[in-house]
Order: structure tokens, then sequence, then C-alpha cells
């Protein structure tokens, strides 16, 4: 059963220039995002995107959640995934969201994000 959807569209460059600062780095991303994002910068716009998608499915924004609690990597094929940490793993099992559907799509100037949250019976 879908609990929540969540959509997010930001200016690539916008992210680009925060992402300058070590300091917005280490705020925004964990050491696993860092890592990615050395090796293709334009995953941070993709990312922070997908980040605000997540908010926006809990149906919070970031008023009760941090970004960094979001964390988007991909698999061997390269599709996005996301794992919760802290306060953002606890509202998924407040919310009976067992699943989270990513994609992401991107062009030169702005990078497009789509979740859904699933709650599934095992």
């Amino acid at each position: 059963m879908i609990t929540g959807i969540g959509v997010d569209l930001i200016e690539v460059d916008r992210v680009l220039r925060a992402c300058s600062k070590d300091s917005f780095l280490r705020r925004y991303f964990t050491d696993k995002e860092i890592e990615l994002i050395k090796a293709d910068k334009k995953k941070a716009a993709d990312n922070f995107a997908v980040k605000e998608a997540v908010s926006k499915m809990f149906g919070t924004g970031f008023r009760e959640i941090s970004p960094i609690d979001i964390e988007v990597l991909r698999d061997e094929a390269g599709k996005p995934y996301v794992n919760l940490y802290r306060k953002a793993a606890k509202l998924a099992k407040e919310q009976g969201i067992s699943m989270i559907h990513v994609s992401i799509t991107n062009t030169k100037e702005y990078a497009n994000a789509y979740v859904i949250g699933e709650h599934r019976e095992d």
C-alpha cells in the first residue's frame, strides 16, 4: 500500500555552489554520499532532490528530520536507493513505511526526484 509520495525539482548550479563549502557537504551528506559526489559532482543535486522528496513523502518537510538522516546511494546497476537514520528511520517506522522507491532524472540545469513510500505486509 502506498503511504506517501514526494517530488522535488532543484537547480543543479545552486547545489554545486553550496557544495563548494565543506561545511555544507558535511551537514547535508553522509561520508558515503560525499565519496559518490567526489566521483560525480552532479550526484549532489540528484541526492539533495531525493532528500527533499523523501521529506515531502513523510509529510513533514525538514521540520522534523534532517537531510543527513536520509542517505541516497546507488546499487551496482546505478539504481538509487535510500537508507534512513535517526529521526527519519523512526518516522518511517511510525508511518509503516517499509520500502522507498526512488526515481531521479536530470538535465544540465535541473535535477528531479520522485519517491514513493510503501507499506508491505511480509
